[in-house]
């Protein structure tokens, strides 16, 4: 693959982020799944409508939009190879025509003049390193009043999940993870942030709705730790500490998740941004 500028994330998601995901995708799609019927209902998708999934990950968000989009196309776009992998095993099982895959950085991917009617993502877009020059590039890949609807994380503070990985702070290194306006997950969780770099590549008619979904972690306590602890930001604590002292984290996570058991599930509620725009 040419043409990528961030060189981290397409090694965290060709790596085991990128194989944690592709392995546990129906999970995720369960903690995210609050989110896409907002998201969709936001990007307003016709059936002609050709449509730009940016950070697809697995394909789910894809393959909904081309559902939607029965006239026309969806184009699912990511770093991670053993995510498109599952996505274009999935969309084959589904015998979806309509839909495609490609593998590339958003930053710096070939999308100018491709004319695509609606650009979206769930929780695909904190991850650039010049966020800016991104959004240009995704704006330059919609036709004259093409629309953008996209899902980011809110402040960490409303999070649920991280707010129980805050709980582990006198056994983990937690450092600054989770904070406002930092690299990463929660980059673009000030809507003035939001206002400033969509206004900056270009967009208009900027919108940002706080939405709110429960999403579903595990079965049980102990499973919705494990879980937890075994995605890459969890793997990445737990590798700074002995064993002993992880498996003092994972106890104490669980005792903290127990609080949300309920019928047979650990359910923890997020907060999110939902961004519209256009392309004037």
């Amino acid at each position: 693959m040419q043409n990528v500028v961030n060189t981290e994330q397409e090694q965290a998601w060709n790596g085991y982020e990128g194989a944690h995901w592709a392995r546990h995708q129906d999970r995720w799609d369960a903690v995210n799944e609050g989110f896409t019927e907002p998201l969709l209902t936001a990007a307003a998708i016709r059936d002609e409508d050709t449509v730009l999934d940016i950070g697809c990950g697995a394909g789910a968000t894809t393959r909904l939009a081309a559902r939607r989009a029965a006239g026309g196309r969806a184009t699912g776009l990511d770093l991670s190879a053993p995510m498109l992998e599952r996505a274009r095993a999935s969309a084959r099982a589904d015998n979806l025509g309509n839909v495609a895959f490609e593998r590339g950085d958003a930053q710096v991917h070939p999308l100018a003049g491709r004319a695509f009617d609606v650009a979206i993502s769930r929780y695909g877009v904190m991850f650039f390193a010049d966020p800016v020059a991104a959004f240009a590039n995704i704006r330059a890949g919609l036709r004259p009043g093409g629309r953008a609807a996209f899902v980011v994380a809110a402040d960490a503070g409303d999070n649920e999940w991280l707010q129980a990985l805050a709980r582990l702070r006198d056994l983990l290194p937690l450092g600054g993870f989770g904070a406002t306006g930092g690299p990463g997950m929660f980059s673009l969780a000030d809507p003035d942030r939001i206002q400033e770099v969509l206004a900056g590549a270009g967009f208009d008619g900027i919108a940002a709705e706080r939405v709110e979904a429960y999403g579903r972690w595990g079965s049980d306590a102990e499973d919705a730790a494990a879980f937890l602890l075994g995605s890459g930001p969890g793997r990445h604590l737990l590798a700074q500490v002995d064993e002993a002292t992880g498996e003092r984290a994972r106890r104490a996570l669980a005792d903290v998740l127990r609080a949300h058991e309920k019928d047979g599930a650990v359910r923890l509620r997020s907060a999110a941004w939902l961004v519209t725009a256009v392309r004037p």
